[in-house]
């Protein structure tokens, strides 16, 4: 492979990790899930994953456009905002609890990755215009670039989500039951946050 390969597999790594590493409720909930199971993130990026490859796949086929429709966003985001609401209010109504009580989200992780990233209309958006971007740079190096790319891209989101969790994890022992209260208060803000813009911003 020539040297420009590497040099754009290498920005696209960059671009991946600037994106996956911004705090939303993918974190959120990753952080929620951590706290019980140390391999969270692996499964909460898969579940990303599910969403994503074939997101990956229609636009390689040039659909990039239906994903902006004000229907196709408005639906996303009252349905996923809806959602996130839900999910951050069952922390709320839970973290109170003490620390080997039942805080945590009501899916499983893979279904969560699914959830949080099927929910939000933005990272469709993401995907329709940044995301188009580094697509068309992949194929102009061939289709094996296109899968190397989606290799890479996931392998950011998983990698990133797993450190999360297993930080988590590997800490919670360090979680005063005051500690664990702000730290799943903030992820239910988080979830409800998003939840409410979500639904409310795509209208505007």
């Amino acid at each position: 492979m020539s040297q420009n390969i590497w040099i754009y597999l290498l920005s696209a790594v960059g671009i991946s990790l600037s994106g996956v590493m911004l705090p939303g409720p993918l974190t959120a909930a990753t952080i929620a899930k951590g706290y019980h199971e140390k391999n969270a993130g692996i499964f909460i990026g898969l579940g990303h994953g599910i969403i994503e490859v074939p997101i990956i796949a229609l636009i390689n086929f040039g659909f990039a456009t239906y994903l902006t429709i004000p229907l196709v966003k408005q639906a996303t985001g009252v349905a996923g905002g809806l959602l996130l609401v839900i999910m951050g209010l069952m922390i709320f109504l839970t973290f109170k609890k003490p620390v080997a009580g039942f805080v945590s989200l009501p899916y499983n992780s893979l279904v969560t990755g699914i959830i949080m990233t099927g929910g939000n209309p933005y990272f469709f958006l993401w995907w329709a215009t940044v995301g188009v971007a580094l697509i068309a740079g992949a194929v102009t190096f061939g289709i094996y670039a296109l899968v190397l790319f989606t290799v890479v891209h996931l392998a950011c989101d998983i990698g990133w989500e797993q450190v999360v969790s297993m930080t988590v994890f590997k800490t919670r022992h360090l979680w005063t039951p005051h500690v664990q209260k702000v730290v799943f208060g903030i992820c239910a803000l988080v979830l409800v946050g998003f939840g409410i813009w979500f639904g409310v911003s795509v209208f505007i």
